[in-house]
C-alpha cells in the first residue's frame, strides 16, 4: 500500500527544545538496560582476586607468624596502594569504554522546533516526530503519520524473517500503523510519531538489552591469555623449587616460603592483560577524538596489516557539498542563476520534483538550493505526492509522481543516470549518442552529471505502473553538479601508498568524473578507470581485474563484495568503505569494514568495525596510523615487561647459588612493580608515533606479537641487566659491605636497569632520540623512582622497613651507571647490525 497523502512533516513543528528537555528529565533517557558496564565496587572486586595480591597478601601472614607485625603492615599498606593504582587504570581504562559507547549509540532524525536535525537515539522522548528510512533502526515504538513503501524487518522481535508492510492508518485499526524500537526499515521511509521509549517499549518490555562495546576476545588477547598462563605456570613450578632450595641451604621453612613467594612475584606476568585492556580501550578512545570510532577491538589489529583500501568517492574523498554547477538543455547551457530560458527552467524544476521536500541527500539538497534560488521558485502549494519509484539496482533512476491542482493527468518527474533516463525516454540511437557525448565532456570536468525527465498519467492514480519503465518520459536535459575534493585528501592518499597501502577509488559516478576525481587524489594508475561491471566476472579474470585497476566507475554494491572476495583471494588484508543498506555484505567480508557516521545507514554501521564520524577519508589514513602506533606501543610495553622480569628473578635465585641471604623481599617487588605498572601502561601508551611508522610496508597478519625475535630480545636486554646487577653484587661482596649495603647496592642495579630498560624500549629499536620525545608520564615515573631509591637506599630510617644501610657512594654510583652502560653497548651493537642489514635502503623496514 503506497502513500496517498500529502507529506506529513510539511506544516508541523514538532517539539520545541524546551518541552523536549523538560520530557526528558521527567522520563528518562531513551535507554534498555545496558548490564555490561562496570562500577567502582565491581573494578575493585576484581583487582582484589589478582594472583599478585594474593602473593601479598600471603607474605603478609607469614611475617605475622615470624613475629615482624611491622613488616606485615607495610606489606599491607603496599597491598592498598597497588589496589589504588590498579583501580584508577582500570576505572580509566572504563571511562575510554563509555565514551565509546556514547559515541557509538544510535542516532534519529527529529523534527524540532519545525526544523529536521539529527539526535542521539537516547536524547528521544514520547512526542517527538521522528523520520524513518531504508536502512535505519527504528529508535523507539512510533505510530506512522505518512509512509512511502514502508518495509519493516521485524525479526528481532518476532522471529519472521520477511519484511512486513507499515502504513499509515488511522488509530484503532490493528497495528499496521506502529513500527517498534529496533525493528530495522527494509524499505521506503515514512515519519511517525514516538509512543514510547527506553524499557516501555516492546523490545525494553521483553528484557532484550542493547549491544555495547565489551567484545569477545581478540586474537591478540587470546595470545597474552595463553602467554600468560605459560608464565605463570613456570613462575610458579620455579618459586615451588626457590622454597625447597633455600630449606636444602638455610633451613626453615618459613622463611623457604617466604623466598618463594617473593619469586612468584617477580615471575607472574600480571601487566599483559592489563596492557592490553588499557592499550585497546584508550587506543580506541583516542581514535574516536579524531573521529574514527572502533566497534569490534580486532579492527586496531588488523589497521597495520592493511594492504588494500577500497574508498568511495562522494562524501569520503570529495566534500559531498554539492552545488548545481551547470545546466544543459539541448543546444542551451547555462549556470543557475536568477534568469533561466524556459527550457531550463523546466529542467530544474523537474529535477527538483523528483527529489523529497526535505531532502538530505546532498545532490537533492543542492538542487532544492537551486530551485529555491530562482527569482520566481516554483509554488507548491497543494501539490501532493501520489508515489516515490526508489532508486534499484537494475534502473539507476528515481521518480515521483504528483497530483497538481488544476491539472487533470498527474505530473511524473524522474531524474538519474543519463544513460538510465535516456533509456526511460528511449531515444534514438543519434540522440542518445549525442546527451551521452554532452554527459561525457562534462564528467571529464570532474561534474557529477545527472539527467531529468518528465512525463504525464491521464489516467487514475491506482493504476500507476509498478515500474518507472511503464510511463513515457520527455527527455528535458542534463544537470552538472560540482564536489570539490576535501582538503587533505592528496596528503593522506600518498602517505597510505607511501605505508604501501594501494587505495582503490568505487564511485557510482561517470567514468570521467571517476576518472578526473581519481586524479586529483593522486591516485596510482588514475588513467586507467573500467566499470563496475566487469567485476562480474569469475576466477583468475576478476582477481587480474582486481589486481590492477584502481578506479572503478558505476559501481553497484554487489560489485564491492565481488571486489573485496578477488582481493582476498589474492591474499591482499582488505579496508573497505561503505555507507548503504546494500554495502554492508561488503563491509562484513572486507578485514576492517568502515561506515560513514554522518550519512550511513544503521545497517551499515552495524556491519562495520569502524565508523567515521566525519566521513572523511583523512580520517581512513589517521586511524591506519592509530592502529599501527598503538600495535607498536603494545609491542614496546610487552617487551619491557618480559624484559624486566629476568633480573628481578635472576636477583631473586643468586644469593642461594652464593649460598647468602636473600636480597631481594616481597616489598622491594612491590617498590618495583609501583614503576613497572605506570611504565608499562602509563609511559608506553602515550609514546609518541615513530617516524616511520607510515613509511613502513604493512604487518603480515600471520605475524605473532610474542614471536622468537620479540621474545629473544627480550631475553637478551633482561639478560643485559641481570649480568650488571650480578656483578654489583659480586663487587659488593668482594668490597666486604654489610648485607644491608649490599642488597642496597644490589636493589641501585635492579631499579637502574628497570629504567634502563623502558628508555631502551621507548626507542623500540629505532635508536630515535626518545628524550626529545614529549611524553609527561616518562619523566614522571622516572624522576619518582629516582627520588625514592636515593630515599631509601641513602637514608637510615626510609631504608629500614627494606633493611636497607647506606653502602659507599662509589659502589652506588657504579651501581646505577653499570646497567645503563651495558644497556648501552647492547643497543648501539643491535643499531650497528640493523643499519648494516639494511645496507643503505631508502626505505625503512618494518619493526617491533
Amino acid at each position: 500500500m503506497n502513500a496517498t497523502g500529502p507529506d506529513h512533516s510539511a506544516g508541523r513543528q514538532g517539539l520545541s527544545s524546551a518541552e523536549a528537555a523538560r520530557r526528558l528529565r521527567k522520563d528518562g533517557p531513551n535507554l534498555l538496560p545496558q548490564p555490561d558496564r562496570r562500577n567502582w565496587l565491581r573494578i575493585v572486586w576484581s583487582v582484589l582476586r589478582e594472583p599478585m595480591l594474593l602473593l601479598l597478601l600471603g607474605a603478609a601472614g607469614i611475617y605475622l607468624l615470624l613475629g615482624d607485625p611491622q613488616e606485615s603492615a607495610i606489606l599491607g599498606a603496599s597491598v592498598v596502594l597497588i589496589i589504588a593504582l590498579t583501580v584508577y587504570q582500570e576505572h580509566k581504562s572504563e571511562r575510554a569504554l563509555q565514551a565509546l559507547r556514547d559515541l557509538s549509540s544510535p542516532r534519529a532524525c527529529v523534527l524540532r522546533d519545525g526544523q529536521t536535525r539529527w539526535v542521539a537515539a537516547r536524547e528521544l522522548v514520547v512526542g517527538d516526530i521522528i523520520q524513518v528510512a531504508e536502512g535505519d533502526r527504528v529508535p523507539a515504538d512510533a505510530r506512522i503519520l505518512d509512509a512511502n513503501d514502508m518495509m519493516l524487518d521485524e525479526s528481532m522481535l518476532t522471529g519472521e524473517s520477511v519484511p512486513v508492510r507499515r502504513w499509515a492508518a488511522p488509530v484503532g485499526e490493528g497495528d499496521d500503523n506502529l513500527i517498534r524500537a529496533s525493528t530495522l526499515v527494509a524499505g521506503g521511509h515514512g515519519w511517525a510519531e514516538v509512543m514510547a521509549i527506553g524499557s516501555n517499549t516492546a523490545v525494553g518490555r521483553i528484557g532484550v538489552a542493547l549491544h555495547t562495546l565489551r567484545s569477545p576476545p581478540t586474537p591478540m588477547q587470546l595470545e597474552i591469555r595463553r602467554a600468560v598462563i605459560l608464565f605463570a605456570a613456570l613462575g610458579l613450578g620455579s618459586s615451588l623449587l626457590m622454597t625447597l632450595l633455600y630449606v636444602a641451604v638455610h633451613g626453615g621453612w618459613l622463611q623457604g616460603l617466604l623466598a618463594g613467594i617473593t619469586l612468584a612475584m617477580a615471575n607472574i606476568p600480571e601487566e599483559f592483560p592489563v596492557v592490553l585492556t588499557v592499550f585497546l580501550a584508550l587506543g580506541a578512545w583516542r581514535m574516536a577524538r579524531q573521529k574514527a570510532l572502533v566497534r569490534r577491538p580486532p579492527a586496531i589489529e588488523a589497521l597495520g596489516s592493511v594492504t588494500v583500501l577500497c574508498t568511495d568517492k562522494t562524501g569520503t574523498l570529495t566534500e559531498n557539498r554539492m552545488s548545481v554547477a551547470e545546466l544543459v538543455a539541448g543546444q542551451e547551457r547555462a549556470v543557475p542563476a536568477q534568469a533561466l530560458s524556459p527550457a531550463l527552467r523546466g529542467l530544474l524544476d523537474c529535477a527538483d520534483l523528483a527529489s523529497p521536500e526535505q531532502p538530505f541527500d546532498p545532490m537533492e539538497r543542492a538542487i532544492h538550493a537551486a530551485a529555491t534560488k530562482l527569482s520566481e521558485p516554483l509554488p507548491r502549494l497543494g501539490w501532493q505526492r501520489v508515489r516515490e519509484y526508489p532508486l534499484c539496482q537494475d534502473l539507476l533512476a528515481v521518480t515521483h509522481v504528483w497530483r497538481q491542482p488544476g491539472a487533470d493527468a498527474l505530473q511524473v518527474m524522474g531524474k538519474g543516470a543519463p544513460e538510465a533516463v535516456a533509456d526511460l525516454c528511449g531515444l534514438t540511437a543519434g540522440d542518445r549518442a549525442v546527451v551521452l557525448a554532452q554527459a561525457d565532456e562534462m564528467a571529464r570536468r570532474g561534474l557529477r552529471v545527472l539527467a531529468a525527465a518528465a512525463a504525464a498519467w491521464s489516467e487514475d492514480a491506482a493504476t500507476l505502473p509498478s515500474t518507472a519503465r511503464g510511463f513515457r518520459f520527455q527527455w528535458r536535459g542534463l544537470l552538472g553538479l560540482a564536489d570539490p575534493l576535501r582538503a587533505g585528501v592528496g596528503q593522506a592518499v600518498a602517505e597510505a601508498q607511501a605505508a604501501g597501502i594501494r587505495v582503490i577509488m568505487l564511485t557510482g559516478d561517470h567514468l570521467e568524473t571517476a576518472r578526473a576525481i581519481a586524479t586529483q587524489a593522486g591516485l596510482a594508475n588514475s588513467e586507467a578507470v573500467v566499470l563496475g561491471a566487469e567485476l562480474a566476472a569469475d576466477g583468475e579474470a576478476l582477481v587480474q581485474r582486481a589486481r590492477e585497476i584502481n578506479v572503478f566507475a558505476r559501481v553497484q554494491p554487489d560489485h564491492k563484495l565481488r571486489l573485496v572476495d578477488a582481493l582476498k583471494r589474492d591474499g591482499q588484508v582488505v579496508a573497505m568503505t561503505g555507507d548503504g543498506v546494500n554495502d554492508a555484505p561488503a563491509l562484513t567480508a572486507a578485514h576492517v569494514g568502515i561506515a560513514m557516521g554522518a550519512r550511513g545507514t544503521d545497517v551499515a554501521r552495524e556491519a562495520a568495525s569502524i565508523v567515521l564520524l566525519d566521513d572523511n577519508f583523512v580520517t581512513v589514513v589517521r586511524a591506519i596510523r592509530h592502529g599501527r602506533v598503538i600495535y607498536d606501543n603494545i609491542v614496546r610495553a610487552i617487551r619491557y615487561i618480559l624484559a624486566v622480569h629476568v633480573p628481578i628473578t635472576g636477583l631473586a635465585l643468586l644469593p642461594l647459588l652464593f649460598g647468602g641471604p636473600l636480597m631481594l623481599l616481597p616489598l622491594h617487588v612491590v617498590f618495583l612493580e609501583m614503576i613497572i605498572d605506570p611504565a608499562s601502561t602509563l609511559v608506553f601508551e602515550r609514546e609518541p608515533a615513530a617516524a616511520d611508522v607510515m613509511q613502513r610496508s604493512p604487518r603480515s597478519p600471520s605475524r605473532r606479537l610474542l614471536d622468537a625475535r620479540l621474545l629473544f630480545g627480550s631475553l637478551g636486554q633482561g639478560l643485559a641487566v641481570f649480568a650488571a646487577v650480578a656483578a654489583i653484587y659480586v663487587l659488593g661482596r668482594s668490597s666486604g659491605v654489610s648485607t644491608a649495603q649490599l642488597a642496597a647496592l644490589s636493589f641501585i642495579a635492579l631499579v637502574a636497569g628497570n629504567l634502563g630498560l623502558i628508555v631502551v624500549n621507548r626507542a623500540g629499536g629505532t635508536h630515535r632520540r626518545w628524550w626529545r620525545q614529549s611524553n609527561p608520564a616518562f619523566w614522571i615515573v622516572t624522576l619518582s623512582a629516582l627520588g625514592m631509591l636515593i630515599l631509601i637506599t641513602r637514608f637510615e630510617g626510609p631504608g629500614r622497613p627494606f633493611r636497607f644501610a647506606p653502602p659507599p657512594l662509589d659502589l652506588s654510583l657504579a651501581a646505577l651507571l653499570l646497567p645503563l652502560l651495558g644497556l648501552g653497548l647492547i643497543e648501539g651493537w643491535r643499531g650497528m647490525r640493523a643499519r648494516r642489514a639494511r645496507g643503505g635502503e631508502a626505505a625503512p623496514q618494518e619493526h617491533q
